[in-house]
């Protein structure tokens, strides 16, 4: 590991989360009151969130564009507040993306409403290489990106194009990807995966790249079906029971429970499946097997479930080790 290669970059779409706690959610044309409202990082956020609080030590580089606005002022100043956040290839312009989230206090059911303004604007051309020079680069949210998804006659997509570009680079990739079911999803995703080493999905997002259901029986047939479209070292497939992964170069199957959460500890489930991917992209980084990595992942989700914001129960990886001692039975 050279010293100018330290660290994980994560590139891509970086959202402010403006969350609006209401009464109730309305029926067209009523009116509900406004309880409370909170600002959180979202996007990418969450994972550079949650691995600048995995270790203080470890440094996290940030590619991405966000507004000269409100928003874009919340995001820089709580990134910047960890030490180990890099913001040297941020970019400020324009507006930035926002994800407006009602939340009712009635159902406690999500509504989201998405403004993409910067995120739609991230190609590879906000990327500096040499100030995210990294271990490992991820690039975040396929299918919420519209010119990272666009198509690219010699990649087929522009993000597959970042993605070789990372790899020329000398770094390892990483994708993380939104749950779509559609078309659209085997189009934007696929082509990526010819230059990805990691790929964290869960199992919507796996059947809607392969077009199978993902169980038990079918688990073996669909990682081996998404190394075939490409990935050269992990793919890890995390559901709420358990996850499964597989080291490309081997065809066995590991399997890791989920841990068993005494009755009330969830809070909140925005930003566990951030938590997950980012548990094992540390737990790559620092060396561990994939069947380590995957039990930290599941401990660092069950943190991030234990408070209602995705990256505020996060803790640093030997307080998230403690967690799965206590509840991995």
């Amino acid at each position: 590991m050279t010293k100018e290669r330290k660290g994980i970059a994560v590139a891509g779409s970086l959202i402010a989360d403006v969350v609006y706690t209401t009464d109730t959610y309305p029926s067209e044309g009523y009116l509900s009151n406004i309880r409370g409202t909170r600002w959180n990082a979202g996007g990418s956020g969450n994972m550079i969130l949650d691995l600048a609080k995995m270790d203080p030590g470890l440094p996290v580089k940030v590619s991405a564009i966000i507004g000269n606005d409100e928003a874009g002022n919340m995001l820089w100043n709580t990134l910047e507040s960890y030490p180990n956040v890099n913001l040297d290839n941020v970019t400020r312009k324009g507006v930035s993306s926002v994800t407006h989230v009602i939340h009712p206090l009635d159902t406690k059911q999500r509504t989201f409403f998405f403004q993409g303004e910067a995120s739609d604007s991230y190609d590879i051309s906000a990327i500096q290489w040499d100030k995210i020079s990294s271990e490992i680069f991820v690039l975040e949210y396929l299918l919420l990106m519209e010119k990272v998804d666009a198509s690219d006659h010699e990649y087929g997509t522009h993000g597959a194009r970042i993605l070789c570009e990372a790899k020329k680079h000398g770094m390892k990739t990483a994708i993380d990807m939104v749950s779509e079911q559609s078309e659209r999803a085997r189009i934007v995703v696929v082509p990526a995966l010819k230059y990805t080493d990691y790929c964290i999905i869960n199992e919507l997002e796996a059947e809607a790249i392969t077009g199978i259901a993902v169980t038990g029986e079918t688990v073996e047939t669909v990682l081996k079906e998404i190394r075939n479209m490409g990935v050269s070292d992990w793919i890890v497939i995390h559901t709420a029971a358990g996850a499964y992964g597989m080291e490309c170069s081997k065809d066995k199957v590991t399997y890791v429970p989920s841990l068993k959460l005494p009755e009330n500890y969830i809070k909140g489930n925005t930003g566990a499946g951030d938590a997950f991917c980012s548990g094992i992209l540390y737990g790559k980084y620092t060396g561990m097997s994939i069947e380590d990595a995957m039990r930290f992942a599941a401990a660092a989700a069950a943190c991030s479930l234990a408070e209602q914001n995705g990256t505020d129960g996060l803790r640093d990886a030997a307080e998230i080790w403690k967690l799965d001692s206590l509840y991995r039975k």
